[in-house]
C-alpha cells in the first residue's frame, strides 16, 4: 500500500506542474466600463469621433476628395511632449482642412522582432515596471485631450484586448506588418468600429495585406472580452472600411508602378482599390529623411489621378531618435525612443506640399460640372 500511497503524492506533484509552469504571477487590472466610468467621453466627444470616422471612411471609399494624413510620433513615451505635438498639429488640421484631414498618430504599443519596450502602456515609466494598469489610464486621459481639442485620433491595433478600452476614442486603426498574417487580428478587425488599415508583410509581400482584407470583411466568431472584462463569443458583422497600406519591405513599394500593381490586385480580389501610403519604414528604406521624398512623390501621384487616398509619417517635435533611458531626465524633449522621426518644421513642409497638390486636384475636379454645362 506505501508504494501506492507514493506514486499517488508523485501524480498529484506532477498535476501541480501542468498549468503556468513558465508563469510567475497573476494580476487583476481594471475592466474596461471602470476604465471608461473613470474617464469618460461625453455626448461632445462622441459626437466628434464619430463625425471624423464618417469623414475617414468616405475617403477611403473615394466619396471625399480630401487625403487622410496621419502623422505623429512613431510613438508616444512623455505625455506632455504629445501634447504639446498636438497643439502644434490642431493648427494645421484647420489650416489644411479643405484638402486634407490629418489625423494624429498615437501608437501606444509597439510590436517587437525579439525583445525591447513594448509602448506607452505595456511600461509607462520606461523601467520595466511594467505598470499596465497606469499605462491604460494615461492612454484614456491622452485621448480625451485629443478628442477635446478635436483632433482625431489613429493608433496600432496591437494587443486584442486593448480596443475594448480605448477603441471609442479613436477614429483609425492600423494592422502592423508582423500582425497582417495572424487571424486573431483580422478577426479583430472585422469587429472594429472604425476604418482599418492593413499594412503589407515585412518583406513587401502585398498578398498577405489583401487576404487579411478579405478576411476583416467578412463575418466571425471568436473569443474576446467584453466590457466588464469577462472572456465573451464575440459575433463580428465584417469591417466595410478596410483598406491597403503600402509601407515597402526589402524594398520600397510606394512608385506608381507598385501602386498600379497592387490597384490591379484589389480589383481582382474584389476589395477597395483605395490605398494609404506609409511614407516611412520600407519606403524610407530606414531613413527618416527620405519621409519627404516619398511624400512628394506621392502627393504628384494623386495629383495625376492616384487610387493613393492618405499617407502616413513619422513625425516629432525634434528629428532623429534617442536611446531609451528609465532616467527621464537623460531623455531629450520631443525625441522618439524607437523609429526615427522627421522634425516640425519638415513635418510642416511635407503638409505644405501635399495640401498644394491636393488642393489643384480638388480645384480640377470641382470646375468639371461647370464645364460640362458650359458645353
Amino acid at each position: 500500500m506505501l508504494w501506492k500511497q507514493n506514486e499517488v503524492k508523485r501524480m498529484l506533484v506532477s498535476l501541480d506542474k501542468i498549468d503556468n509552469v513558465h508563469v510567475s504571477g497573476e494580476q487583476q487590472i481594471i475592466s474596461p466600463a471602470k476604465l471608461r466610468e473613470i474617464y469618460p467621453a461625453g455626448r461632445d466627444i462622441t459626437q466628434m469621433i464619430i463625425k471624423s470616422r464618417n469623414t475617414v471612411s468616405r475617403i477611403i471609399q473615394q466619396k471625399d476628395p480630401r487625403v487622410l494624413v496621419i502623422t505623429g510620433p512613431c510613438s508616444i513615451h512623455d505625455m506632455q511632449a504629445a501634447k504639446e505635438y498636438a497643439y502644434r498639429l490642431k493648427e494645421l488640421h484647420d489650416a489644411y482642412k479643405e484638402n486634407l484631414f490629418i489625423v494624429m498618430r498615437v501608437y501606444f504599443e509597439k510590436p517587437r522582432t525579439t525583445v525591447g519596450w513594448k509602448g506607452f502602456i505595456n511600461d509607462p515609466y520606461l523601467d520595466d515596471s511594467f505598470e499596465v494598469e497606469q499605462g491604460l489610464h494615461n492612454a484614456r486621459e491622452l485621448l480625451l485631450f485629443l478628442a477635446d481639442l478635436e483632433l482625431p485620433a489613429a493608433t496600432e491595433a496591437l494587443d486584442p484586448m486593448t480596443p475594448q478600452y480605448l477603441s471609442d476614442l479613436i477614429s483609425w486603426v492600423a494592422v502592423g506588418a508582423r500582425t497582417t498574417e495572424s487571424q486573431v487580428h483580422r478577426e479583430m478587425a472585422s469587429g472594429l468600429s472604425m476604418p482599418v488599415g492593413f499594412k503589407n508583410g515585412t518583406d513587401g509581400n502585398v498578398n498577405v495585406a489583401v487576404n487579411a482584407m478579405k478576411s476583416a470583411t467578412s463575418a466571425h466568431r471568436f473569443l474576446g472580452i467584453n466590457s466588464d472584462g469577462c472572456i465573451s463569443l464575440i459575433n463580428s458583422t465584417g469591417n466595410p472600411n478596410v483598406h491597403l497600406i503600402l509601407r515597402g519591405g526589402r524594398h520600397p513599394n510606394y512608385t506608381r508602378s507598385c501602386v498600379n500593381e497592387a490597384e490591379q490586385m484589389l480589383g481582382a480580389a474584389g476589395l477597395s482599390q483605395s490605398i494609404v501610403v506609409d511614407c516611412s519604414h520600407g519606403n524610407s528604406e530606414s531613413n527618416f529623411k527620405r519621409q519627404a521624398i516619398v511624400a512628394e512623390n506621392v502627393g504628384l501621384q494623386i495629383r495625376e489621378g492616384s487610387p493613393i487616398v492618405g499617407v502616413m509619417l513619422e513625425s516629432h517635435i525634434n528629428e532623429g531618435k534617442q536611446p531609451m533611458s528609465s532616467n527621464k531626465d537623460n531623455l531629450q524633449y520631443g525625441v522618439s525612443i524607437t523609429d526615427a522621426c522627421i522634425g516640425w518644421e519638415e513635418t510642416r513642409r511635407v503638409i505644405f506640399g501635399l495640401n498644394e497638390n491636393v488642393s489643384r486636384i480638388i480645384e480640377d475636379r470641382a470646375n468639371i460640372p461647370a464645364v460640362a454645362e458650359m458645353a
